[in-house]
């Protein structure tokens, strides 16, 4: 990275050596998913015109990115910002890096990427996180809960015994774009893991990136 120029390390230093600069990038790089202007000075108690300019300087310098709100409100579209791919984490990696990690970690235990392998890894955390949570009425209810935790930011038409879940964001990005068959599958498998736990439902299809609808999945009532 160079000393100097937009992008600098020393543009990077200047930016979080304010404090409220600071106190943003670190909910962002705590949040598993991009967060609104709203939802940053919400969360952290300041007004939107401090927090706007605060963020549009972060942009600047490249440590954060921005990409439009696509969820389809009513409206001009606002910015979702969130770490820029080659900015300092401080340590402060989202949850579902340590859960991939862990996933990641049994494939390679195994020693095979075949897709069993893969598909059994994802359904162990699942069901691990199933069986560590407090239970929602609904197993679709659940699931979708879950996924809001771990940053896929899911949008769901639930029509009687059937929720259709779109995934508005994935925390996996990059590995999923060049590891579908393993990452998507290991994100598949952990939706079967955790309904399979959690009791009252299945995933009846998942479609991933590789598909013509992609990034979807339907939970049924089991």
């Amino acid at each position: 990275m160079e000393e100097s120029g937009p992008g600098g390390r020393l543009d990077l230093l200047k930016a979080l050596g304010d404090n409220t600069r600071y106190a943003i990038y670190l909910e962002l790089a705590r949040s598993p998913k991009p967060l609104s202007t709203a939802e940053v000075a919400s969360t952290l108690g300041l007004h939107l015109n401090t927090v706007r300019p605060h963020l549009e300087r972060m942009r600047e310098v490249g440590l954060l990115q921005s990409r439009p709100d696509a969820s389809g409100g009513v409206g001009r579209p606002q910015k979702l910002y969130e770490l820029a791919t080659d900015a300092p984490s401080l340590g402060l990696e989202p949850p579902v890096y340590p859960l991939l990690a862990q996933m990641l970690l049994q494939i390679v235990v195994a020693g095979s990427t075949d897709p069993d392998t893969v598909l059994e890894a994802g359904r162990d955390a699942g069901r691990a996180m199933a069986y560590r949570r407090t239970k929602e009425p609904d197993c679709r209810e659940d699931t979708v809960a879950m996924l809001e935790e771990l940053g896929f930011d899911p949008a769901y038409v639930a029509e009687g015994g059937r929720t259709s879940v779109a995934f508005g964001h994935c925390p996996f990005g990059e590995l999923a774009q060049a590891q579908p068959q393993v990452v998507c599958a290991l994100h598949r498998g952990m939706m079967e893991g955790f309904a399979d736990e959690r009791g009252g439902g299945m995933v009846e299809s998942f479609c991933d990136i590789s598909a013509r609808t992609p990034c979807r999945a339907e939970v049924v009532e089991a």
